[in-house]
């Protein structure tokens, strides 16, 4: 509207200027002679000008119809196109002059201009390649979804601008939500241009969500090979969808192969926890104890994990507590400043009630890093050493509004998950969760730690004496806010009440 106002405004102003020019002329004297073959013509100064103007006309005039003429001659000398290109070459012009004009457009963010100018270059070109990409471009500009998709169809109908063409409809079926077709186009795009970078991580973050963990390594594989990603970064990516190729195949029933993908996974990315665990299970599996326990020492030396411990656990399962303190040495001396490390020793020394042990062992750990799971054991030590009901419930009421501690944490979209997965199961990252505390508040508890402290069997008496019961089995173990104390009534059975303020908590 305001252009179309500027545009009227300078209209007016250049006519007022003409017309006073005209009429200055008018009143100026003198004029021009011209004399050619004994004539003479005198000329005022307004008809100077308007005979230069006419003089300008005449010769464009005469350089069309020159242009014309020999066209005319071509074609009677036997050229059948020469005619019609005189005249396609002014249609061509402006046709090129539209596209200019669409590109400008585009790259100033103007999508109804580029959408009109490339309408316009389409009527003067005949060149579809190009103006239906300005058109498409145009389109998804303006968000006329339906405008873009049939000049894409067009493009793929193209032989030199199918990728282009499939590349854009494949975009859009994404912004639907329609991953299905998306994932078919994607795989024809990459299948016509496979050097393609966008390409190709749009296929492997489809791939990877819809579970087809060997086209998604074959893809990988491809990014490898055209210098996509550097080798480490394809080692440890590879693992990745080695580990969950294992974890797919495990869930059908074939363990072999599951436990060979699992073993190389671990390989390929030896810090890989959840392939250090599974890898652990299987070596557990086929009767190698010592090579589980290599691989989850490898592994808790990158980062030390309960996953890691509960593994390690699980290659003795019926070993004592003191057994288990002695062989967990060889762990625990990996790291031992780590606030994780420190924990695991402190519940094998609950489970050996050990509670000075395990004091010394979790330190000042609950005052300086204060986590839940921190503070519920040193609620146990508590409660071992038989502090009062009142200082045990004190330090769990602390724990239940802790932060977790550690979690895996999606390095994109900062979201907390309760297990690891290959693919953020909100933006769809590959391969982004790490262990790590989250830079907000959390809500979701990490897996690793439902099976705390007791990761080495069942719970000493002192501190399940709150219970009669018989002890569970490693992988069963309740949390040890299951074992909240409570001051029994005056009248009340002990063993009843403080089960119950146990559930409450828990809750």
């Amino acid at each position: 509207m305001l252009w179309s106002l500027v545009k009227i405004v300078l209209f007016v102003v250049i006519v007022a200027a003409l017309a006073y020019g005209g009429m200055l002329l008018m009143e100026v004297e003198g004029g021009a002679q011209l004399t050619f073959g004994g004539f003479e013509i005198t000329l005022t100064p307004l008809k100077t000008v308007l005979a230069l103007i006419a003089l300008i006309v005449a010769i464009y005039v005469a350089i069309k119809l020159i242009g014309l003429l020999l066209a005319v001659v071509k074609f009677l000398l036997g050229d059948e196109t020469a005619i019609s290109r005189y005249f396609d070459r002014n249609r061509e012009k402006k046709g090129i002059e539209a596209v200019t004009d669409g590109i400008m457009a585009l790259a100033s963010g103007d999508g109804r201009t580029a959408l009109a100018k490339a309408s316009k270059a389409e009527k003067y070109l005949q060149k579809p390649e190009l103006t239906n990409l300005l058109k498409a471009q145009a389109a998804v500009m303006n968000g006329d979804k339906r405008v873009a998709e049939r000049a894409f169809k067009q493009l793929v109908a193209d032989e030199r601008t199918r990728f282009v063409g499939v590349q854009g409809i494949m975009k859009q079926k994404l912004e639907a939500g329609d991953t299905e077709t998306a994932l078919k186009l994607a795989e024809k795009a990459f299948a016509l241009k496979p050097k393609h970078v966008e390409t190709q991580d749009i296929l492997l973050r489809l791939q990877a969500e819809k579970g087809d963990w060997s086209a998604a390594r074959n893809t990988l594989s491809a990014k490898l090979k055209h210098g996509a990603i550097p080798r480490d970064v394809h080692k440890r990516r590879d693992a990745v969808l080695a580990l969950s190729q294992a974890k797919g195949v495990f869930e059908k029933g074939a363990s072999i192969e599951s436990r060979e993908a699992a073993i190389e996974a671990n390989k390929k990315s030896p810090d890989l926890i959840p392939a250090a665990v599974m890898a652990s299970d299987e070596y557990v599996a086929e009767g190698k104890g010592r090579q589980a326990a290599r691989v989850i020492k490898k592994a808790w030396e990158a980062q030390p994990h309960p996953d890691l411990a509960a593994a390690f656990a699980r290659i003795e399962p019926e070993e004592t507590p003191a057994q288990r303190i002695k062989r967990f040495g060889a762990l625990t001396k990996i790291q031992p400043d780590n606030s994780e490390t420190k924990m695991l020793l402190a519940e094998l020394y609950i489970a050996a009630e050990d509670f000075p042990a395990a004091r010394r062992a979790l330190g000042d750990l609950a005052e300086i890093n204060p986590t839940s799971r921190s503070l519920t054991i040193l609620a146990a030590i508590e409660r071992g050493e038989g502090a009062e009901d009142v200082v045990v419930r004190g330090w769990l009421t602390r724990a239940l509004t802790a932060p977790r501690g550690p979690q895996w944490v999606c390095d994109n979209c900062q979201t907390i998950h309760a297990e690891w997965a290959p693919v953020c199961t909100q933006c769809g990252g590959f391969d982004t969760l790490s262990w790590r505390k989250p830079a907000h508040s959390e809500v979701a508890m990490p897996a690793g730690t439902e099976m705390l402290p007791m990761i080495v069997g069942a719970m000493p008496e002192p501190v399940a004496d709150v219970a009669e019961a018989e002890p569970a089995e490693p992988e069963e173990m309740p949390s040890m806010v299951d074992v909240t104390p409570a001051e029994p009534e005056a009248d009340g059975d002990e063993s009843e009440e403080p089960n119950k303020e146990s559930e409450k908590a828990a809750n």
